[in-house]
């Protein structure tokens, strides 16, 4: 169950970011590159472990949600929007202001409706700032939020984001780092 995707975090360098440990891996960061198996493993496994006969739109943040939120639409058939950092004034735009650890920043919501049902995926959550701005957002569109998926939680940011939302998050795998290794602490799902 996820043996890849657990292998490959394991063996993921980690740099340090001030304070932070930081990993670097290719779920989370493009390099160094992905597995696509792992990539396999875990749409596989959602669509085993969840019901999509009912959603309209996977939702992926830009931009490390987007290759999961295509591997899961290739694996179900379901098509998938992303949360864009690019702005479209399209009609119904919504806008997100977001802060993370990282800084604050803007996101762009378009194609999602009033009663869409849809499943939010994302590869991080470790401060908790952007997935809590986005489920407060997609909670004012009025979105049925089925289910939100998070690749890897690391930190306090799964409870930061539930406490502040209401709303469970689904995770793969939860880590932390210690001594400059990544290690995982749990297959969640």
């Amino acid at each position: 169950m996820l043996e890849k995707l657990v292998e490959s975090l394991e063996k993921a360098p980690v740099v340090k970011k001030g304070d932070y440990d930081y990993f670097v891996h290719g779920l989370s960061d493009g390099v160094p590159a992905l597995d696509p198996e792992v990539l396999k493993e875990i749409s596989i496994y959602l669509k085993e472990k969840l019901d999509f006969s009912k959603i309209d739109k996977i939702v992926g943040v830009e931009a490390m949600g987007i290759h999961l939120a295509t591997a899961l639409s290739l694996e179900t058939g379901v098509p998938f929007v992303v949360i864009r950092k690019r702005e479209y004034g399209l009609p119904g735009e919504h806008v997100i202001t977001k802060s993370t650890g990282y800084g604050t920043s803007k996101l762009y919501i378009n194609d999602l409706n009033e009663g869409d049902n849809i499943i939010l995926i994302d590869d991080v959550v470790s401060t908790g700032g952007t997935l809590t701005s986005v489920i407060n957002e997609l909670k004012l569109i009025g979105v049925n939020l089925l289910d939100v998926i998070v690749a890897v939680a690391k930190g306090e940011g799964k409870q930061i984001v539930e406490t502040n939302t209401g709303v469970e998050l689904l995770t793969l795998v939860s880590l932390h780092v210690e001594e400059g290794k990544v290690v995982v602490d749990s297959v969640d799902v």
